[in-house]
């Protein structure tokens, strides 16, 4: 019996203990969430607990779920987001709250975008809540970007006359395409081609001068949202600047150019009739060689022909006569007192 009692004190004292140590483990849970717990339950929210001593050994903020969820709650959303999404999301390193926020500013603007679109969004490292704010509140984007260091976009005219514009683009964000959609760099870039493109296209710059709205309707007729993650509400030519005549300039120089090659033109002529001269020159040389080689052979030939006796004495003679005559003959032309070929003297 004694022994028996022994054991029962010492199982009671046990019991006891861990009934001590549970009370207080309990109180510190309690104490711990209690604030929340409260929370949860004055605006149901439907978060226990034993869910809040759960996130807490799954390394989750209980602060941040149980706020998000009250802000779900109390904004009645038309669709529910369970307490296990939003533990999903923060486990996959998304911003919580943030997206809440944007849901709950998307019901208010009457906007269509669901939770899974937006944490979607949010995970793909986009601003949730700026695309619902723009989306509401649209953004105006310059163009060109001044930080790029480019102040102006210079197009021609088609009368050659060089225009420096500066527009400004009034976007909304499409959250359809928010994800996978281009950027602003995009809308700029392609914004200042179509500005560009709609300028060249005009016959005068004065037609742009006087009408340059024109050039705002060309570009939006453009569709240059496309595949964005905006959705272009107006494009404003802010300022048009006249520069310099281009057409004049690049016809200016494209005249030198044709004078520089019509210069080298008639250079090469003028040495390809240098060379003919002197070709022709040595050709004349050439012939009076041949003369004088051909009357080289004449004394020969008359030396053959006395023996062979084609020749005769008197036929010599005459030929010598013919000779003598013909010099003076062509003495007496030369010694004219005119000096012309074949004039009588005095």
């Amino acid at each position: 019996m004694e022994l028996f009692a022994e054991l029962s004190s010492q199982w009671t004292i046990i019991i006891g203990l861990a009934v001590f140590f549970g009370a207080i483990l309990l109180m510190a849970v309690f104490a711990r969430y209690a604030s929340l717990w409260i929370q949860c339950k004055m605006t149901r929210a439907g978060i226990g607990l034993f869910s809040l001593v759960k996130m807490s050994l799954q390394k989750i903020n209980p602060t941040v779920i149980v706020r998000s969820k009250i802000m779900a709650v109390q904004a009645q959303l038309p669709y529910v987001i369970s307490s296990r999404a939003l533990e999903a999301h923060y486990l996959a390193r998304g911003n919580v709250p943030r997206v809440i926020q944007a849901l709950i500013a998307a019901h208010r603007a009457n906007i269509e975008l669901d939770w899974e679109t937006a944490q979607a969004i949010d995970l793909a490292g986009r601003n949730v809540l700026e695309a619902v704010q723009t989306s509401v509140y649209p953004k105006v984007i310059d163009c060109p970007d001044v930080k790029k260091g480019q102040s102006t976009l210079d197009a021609v005219a088609g009368d050659g006359i060089q225009l420096r514009a500066r527009a400004r683009v009034t976007v909304r964000t499409n959250l359809k395409q928010l994800i996978g959609g281009a950027t602003e760099e995009t809308i700029i870039a392609r914004v200042g081609q179509g500005i560009v493109s709609a300028i060249g296209s005009t016959n005068s710059y004065k037609v742009v001068l006087e009408n340059p709205d024109m050039i705002s309707r060309k570009v939006l007729d453009m569709g240059l949202e496309a595949q964005t993650a905006f959705a272009i509400v107006s494009i404003d030519i802010a300022d048009i600047d006249v520069s310099e005549n281009v057409g004049a300039r690049l016809q200016a120089d494209q005249a030198e150019a044709d004078t520089r090659v019509a210069q080298a033109k008639a250079e090469q002529k003028r040495a390809e009739f240098a060379a003919r001269e002197q070709e022709m020159v040595a050709k004349v040389q050439q012939n009076r060689a041949e003369v004088v080689l051909a009357e080289a052979e004449v004394p020969k030939a008359i030396a053959d022909a006395f023996q062979s006796g084609q020749l005769a004495l008197m036929d010599y003679y005459d030929l010598h006569n013919v000779q003598a005559d013909t010099k003076m003959r062509m003495a007496i032309a030369g010694s004219g007192s005119d000096g012309r070929v074949g004039s009588n003297p005095a």
